[in-house]
């Protein structure tokens, strides 16, 4: 009889329990809500990269020599009496010299250009302006595959720069005619692809001739004096 009454009793205890449980469950409900659904964390946006843009080329750089570091004293003087006074003929075929003027001192990367651009399809022969000497054929990062020949007195040197290639047989040391087709124009260096021109220069030899140093002449006023 006693064991059945403890078990009674513990019965109306458990269900007393249940009772005050669904009364505080109930009231937090009423003040609260239903608990929210957890969400997963949102993936942040992917912008897409900026695209890559094509640096521009490089500006067409002035006379290279050795290691492509030019020595060269820009000088946009007339040349009377001092030069030698043999008739100098224009490196391309049909090229008026009036078409020189103001090039050699545009600027080109905040430096003076110190030459002529000629712009003339890829493979125009190019001509020797004057009998002399060929110096020095150099490729350099900026002229690409050049030629610096010497005049008759040693006392000029010719720079024509960014050929597609040189006349066959073309070597240092030889002599070459005025008018002798000596390269062909192209855009080597840092010539844009798309215009091919000859980059033509013109320079005063110091005392020692060195092949790459001089005192830079304007072409269009050398050309107007001696062509």
């Amino acid at each position: 009889m006693t064991r059945g009454r403890g078990r009674s009793a513990l019965a109306l205890l458990a269900l007393f329990a249940s009772f005050c449980a669904g009364v505080l469950v109930d009231g937090w409900l009423r003040t609260y809500g239903p608990p929210k659904p957890v969400q997963a964390a949102a993936k942040p946006s992917q912008t897409p990269a900026e695209p890559m843009v094509a640096a521009a080329p490089p500006p067409v750089n002035n006379l290279a020599g050795p290691a492509d570091q030019p020595k060269i004293t820009a000088a946009p003087v007339a040349t009377t009496g001092n030069l030698s006074t043999t008739h100098l003929c224009v490196p391309i075929d049909g090229i008026s010299i009036e078409s020189f003027k103001g090039g050699f001192s545009e600027l080109r990367g905040g430096r003076p250009h110190e030459a002529v651009d000629i712009v003339v399809p890829r493979g125009t022969p190019i001509h020797a302006v004057q009998d002399g000497t060929i110096a020095k054929l150099f490729f350099s990062q900026w002229g690409g595959t050049t030629i610096y020949q010497f005049d008759e007195d040693g006392r000029l040197c010719f720079y024509y720069a960014h050929l597609e290639r040189y006349a066959d047989g073309l070597h240092d040391g030889q002599h070459v005619s005025q008018g002798e087709v000596i390269g062909y124009v192209g855009t080597s260096g840092n010539a844009r692809p798309d215009t091919p021109h000859l980059h033509f220069a013109i320079f005063e030899l110091n005392a020692d001739r060195k092949w790459w140093q001089g005192r830079a002449l304007d072409p269009y006023l050398v050309f107007k004096e001696k062509g």
